[in-house]
């Protein structure tokens, strides 16, 4: 054995045991967390809504079908055309609408000095300006409509620029006065007895541009005159609306498109099991000969209160109890107390005084409402220093429809009235001592908690 392995020393490194104090808080943590995280994931999240004032509104709204006196105009030449009458304006008999050009050629037009003055500008504005806010992808055979549209402004903001609109032969005159539309649809001739609801339906609705034909043939048809100043709105109408307005023989409506109100004749007609609105205009045509469907709104008489939604409604079951067994308490009109007798299985009793609270006061027919879970149907009520007793039954039971106030952290039942309603909200009474108050709290889905639930 050498020197130096005499003096080697061998030092065993001694490894710390994995199970220490801080693998136990931190293991403890992590549980505590997997467990918030669980409990959190599986449990119901109750969802707040805030009572405010207001209306419905927006549950009247309709895509209104316009029919009028149309006259289509088929042409006796072939050839190019071009149109010089604005659209939607108003022609006299005998006056130039558009002209063919029987040889298939059309002179072009130089643009150079061609300025638009306000006016102009002011209906290109306004023409793209409807067809922006109009538009959505499911329509877009409208991009083809507006080419043809604007073409036709230009057409008709240069024809001064033209030297063939002096000159030019084979002019198509307007057979009668009218207003001049460019586009056929099918519902030129449709009557108020073949209205169907499939008719309403703007998918299937097709619409012909006249204006972006270059070349026609002659029987074509190269535009049509609204002939009439008299014209009529038509919407469908659910039972509901149909009870609503039955008798009623004016409406006040508004359109969509520019806000513009009217009041106006209205009758209800009845084709096999649909109905429909039937509003008779005699003036304003101008403004919307161009338009077979028009977004109207029924301006109604609405009832304004507490606008809440439907899902919060929920419907509970309440004893009655007649007010001379209720000890009224002189400091709340929403609590009483009840002189209650209970019966043992072995056949004794016991009195005892129960606080409840009031969820109506029904003060025409003298009695109160309480939380059913009070008593049971074995149950006597007794009023105050009398002899007087009352068996609680089945036939004390009455349910009434309500909300869950959530302001105090937990599901507090409040009875209310519904005046109006729709499919997703309902407008409530208010200034109800048993009721709600506008900036109160519920739960908007009364499914997902119960009465007297505490709310995280």
């Amino acid at each position: 054995m050498t020197f130096d392995q005499k003096n080697q020393k061998i030092t065993k490194y001694r490894r710390h045991s994995f199970f220490n104090i801080g693998t136990l808080l931190f293991g403890i943590i992590f549980i505590y967390l997997i467990v918030c995280i669980f409990l959190y994931l599986t449990e119901t999240h109750v969802t707040p809504y805030e009572v405010v004032r207001g209306t419905i509104s927006g549950n009247y709204r309709y895509q209104a079908l316009s029919l009028r006196t149309e006259e289509t105009v088929q042409t006796t030449q072939s050839g190019s055309i071009k149109y010089y009458a604005r659209e939607g304006s108003k022609v006299s008999s005998g006056s130039t609408v558009c002209a063919i050009n029987e040889s298939g050629s059309t002179i072009s037009v130089s643009y150079d000095d061609f300025s638009p003055d306000s006016k102009d500008v002011e209906r290109l504005r306004n023409t793209l300006s409807g067809f922006s806010i109009n538009y959505s992808d499911q329509n877009f055979q409208k991009t083809y409509d507006i080419r043809a549209s604007i073409e036709g402004l230009l057409s008709e903001m240069t024809r001064e620029l033209d030297d063939d609109y002096v000159s030019i032969r084979n002019r198509c005159t307007a057979p009668d006065s009218g207003f001049v539309i460019y586009g056929t649809d099918g519902f030129e001739t449709t009557s108020p007895a073949e209205l169907t609801t499939e008719m309403f339906d703007q998918n299937s609705y097709k619409f012909e541009n006249l204006r972006g034909k270059e070349k026609v043939n002659a029987g074509d048809t190269i535009y049509k005159l609204i002939t009439a100043e008299e014209w009529k709105l038509y919407f469908p109408m659910d039972r509901e609306l149909v009870t609503e307005l039955n008798g009623q023989t004016s409406i006040t409506f508004r359109f969509l498109k520019d806000n513009q109100t009217f009041s106006a004749p209205f009758t209800i007609i009845q084709n096999g099991s649909g109905f429909f609105g039937e509003i008779s205009l005699d003036n304003s045509l101008v403004r919307y000969a161009t338009d077979r469907f028009l977004e109207i709104e029924l301006v109604m008489n609405k009832k304004t209160g507490l606008k809440i939604p439907t899902s919060s409604i929920v419907e509970k079951e309440f004893y009655q109890i007649p007010e001379e067994y209720a000890i009224v308490n002189p400091d709340s009109e929403k609590e009483i107390t009840l002189k209650v007798e209970e019966f043992r299985s072995d056949g004794s009793s016991e009195v005892s005084y129960v606080l409840a609270n009031v969820y109506s006061h029904d003060e025409k027919n003298g009695y109160y409402l309480i939380n059913k879970n009070l008593l049971t149907e074995d149950s006597c009520i007794l009023k105050e220093n009398t002899a007087k007793r009352k068996k609680i039954s089945e036939n004390d039971v009455k349910k009434l429809y309500g909300v869950y106030n959530i302001n105090k952290g937990y599901a507090v039942f409040r009875e209310i009235t519904v005046i109006d309603q729709n499919e997703e909200y309902c407008i409530v009474e208010s200034n109800n001592t048993y009721g709600l108050a506008a900036y109160d709290y519920i739960v908007k889905n009364a499914s997902e908690v119960d009465v007297d639930q505490i709310i995280n």
